[in-house]
């Protein structure tokens, strides 16, 4: 354990989604490149215990981590960006927070005393707050605080750092992120909001040692100052966060505002070495120049909210820059595809990935998108619910199961071809019972999967859900050519699907995505946008000459 860690709080104002997450995780890349030890957490305000049972449309993509936690899409954003894995500490929200407390008072630990805000949860967020640096080796500890500076809930996670910052006076630094709006009728950029945004947190009694702006126009010196002077904050404190067309520009971004060496001048911490980012500007070359382009069509039915697939879309990006491509996703709703509407809704993709998900809205669409992959040997990719469905698809159209279906949608069918897993048959609640977490699995020789993960044995991947492959119909389902290539070596789990006469059609029973990272692309997708840029290559002149005729 380092002697003696330092905290970073993240706190935010004026308004949500202004990017404190990406923020912490440039900084935390810095830090990182720097050759310090560094994790991120988040403190979300919510009294859910954990996003696990939140509706996508309400919150965007649950991350799951290795430990099996449920947890924000912010702490994706911390992985991709450090390449380190998080955890269950990594995300603490009011609920989990409540819920500690209200244990500890029925098990007497409270010695009678009346349970209150102060001290008793501004404590327990304090405890769960420094729990990372206690129990790793950790130089530096990030907490974003979700939300925006005075909003009720945040109130007693701003109390929290107050306390800290008073008990850690030399460990701890705030950075509190603004926004510097620009009226065009006005033709300025406007301070107002910014100033008022740190008057909150001053009445909460937090001072802001950094500003970080959010702003769509360069900041100029003058409006620094004056910045720097209403909010008690030095010049060189005041950070220009100016729009970049890509989350992975904002860490170069930081480094040419000098954020690192603010931190570091802040905490009275001397610095290693200067940041090495070559492998990441490496990553941004290969993005930002790519060779080709590939079209793939992301079937699901959260489109509109496309954090719901956030993960996702990043594990293209990083499987894209692998591959020197760049990956357009087309959006379709699975709710919107027919059998009459499916080839003109993919019409041009050169690769279909049908996305994970719950329940039976959509379905059809996505049988439907499956069938229409499979038949026109297009590059196929299903993960979770869109390897079930693969399955459900390969049952009814090729086996010649009419009815087959997973008892997920339909509990009495004839061929429960996906079923529901023996373990969760006796579980009633829903939050934080899933299999959840990283789970084993043995990879067949000369399979997609085995060659795409460099032909090892065994691989660890996460999963969240509670259907599996039912085992009574494997020997049919590989007759037929659909053979389980990833099995679970514990539990007999069918982990991944793939069909034997066709260019690529691999699906998986796990969440890929949670492990994709900028340093190192999840094998899966870059072995399925490989073969997207294979059959671009094989099928774009034809497409070409069939337009211009």
């Amino acid at each position: 354990m380092s002697d003696n860690i330092k905290y970073i709080f993240v706190t935010g104002g004026v308004t949500s989604s202004l990017g404190k997450g990406i923020i912490s995780a440039s900084l935390a890349k810095l830090l990182q490149s720097r050759g310090y030890r560094v994790t991120i957490q988040k403190l979300d305000p919510y009294i859910n215990i954990d996003p696990g049972t939140l509706n996508p449309y309400e919150h965007g993509e649950c991350f799951v981590t290795e430990d099996g936690a449920e947890t924000d899409l912010d702490l994706g954003h911390y992985e991709r960006f450090l390449n380190v894995p998080t955890s269950q500490a990594n995300n603490v929200t009011t609920g989990r927070i409540y819920q500690s407390v209200i244990e500890k008072e029925r098990r007497g630990e409270y010695l009678g005393k009346t349970v209150q805000i102060i001290p008793h949860i501004t404590d327990e967020i304090k405890r769960c707050i420094q729990i990372l640096g206690s129990k790793s080796d950790f130089d530096f500890v990030i907490t974003e605080i979700g939300g925006t500076v005075g909003d009720i809930e945040s109130l007693p996670y701003i109390e929290a750092v107050r306390q800290l910052k008073w008990e850690k006076e030399e460990d701890c630094i705030v950075i509190h992120l603004t926004l510097i709006p620009y009226l065009a009728a006005a033709g300025e950029l406007k301070t107002k909001p910014t100033q008022h945004s740190v008057k909150t947190l001053l009445e909460n009694g937090v001072q802001p040692d950094i500003l970080v702006c959010r702003t769509e126009h360069e900041l100029s010196p003058q409006i620094r100052n004056k910045i720097a002077k209403f909010c008690n904050v030095t010049p060189n404190a005041v950070i220009q966060s100016i729009d970049a067309s890509t989350i992975y520009d904002v860490p170069v971004l930081m480094l040419e505002e000098k954020l690192d060496e603010v931190v570091l001048e802040k905490l009275n911490v001397k610095s290693k070495k200067k940041p090495d980012l070559k492998k990441w500007m490496d990553f941004l070359g290969r993005y930002k120049n790519p060779k080709g382009r590939v079209t793939i069509a992301l079937i699901g039915k959260y489109v509109e909210l496309k954090d719901s697939y956030k993960s996702i879309a990043e594990a293209f990006i990083h499987a894209g820059a692998a591959n020197e491509v760049a990956v357009e996703i087309r959006w379709i709703h699975s709710e919107e595809l027919t059998p009459k509407n499916a080839m003109e809704k993919l019409q041009g993709v050169d690769g279909v990935l049908v996305a994970p998900g719950f329940g039976s809205r959509g379905m059809d669409g996505k049988l439907e998108a499956i069938r229409y992959a499979r038949e026109s040997k297009i590059p196929f990719f299903g993960i979770c619910l869109g390897m079930q469905m693969a399955v459900v698809e390969f049952a009814r159209n090729v086996l010649g199961f009419a009815d087959a279906h997973s008892t997920e949608m339909k509990e009495y069918t004839q061929h429960p071809v996906i079923s529901l897993m023996a373990e969760q048959k006796t579980v009633m609640n829903k939050g934080g019972t899933m299999r959840l977490g990283s789970y084993p699995c043995r990879l067949s020789k000369g399979s997609k999967a085995a060659e795409a993960y460099g032909n090892v044995e065994m691989i660890e991947e996460r999963h969240r859900h509670r259907f599996e492959f039912n085992n009574e119909y494997k020997a049919q389902f590989e007759k037929a050519g659909m053979n389980c290539t990833g099995i679970n070596p514990d539990s007999g789990l069918v982990e991944i699907v793939e069909l034997t006469n066709h260019p690529y059609f691999v699906a998986a029973q796990f969440h890929p995505e949670y492990k994709s990272t900028v340093m190192n692309p999840h094998p899966l997708f870059v072995a399925f946008v490989k073969a997207t840029k294979k059959y671009h290559a094989q099928h774009a002149p034809a497409l070409r000459m069939e337009q211009a005729d």
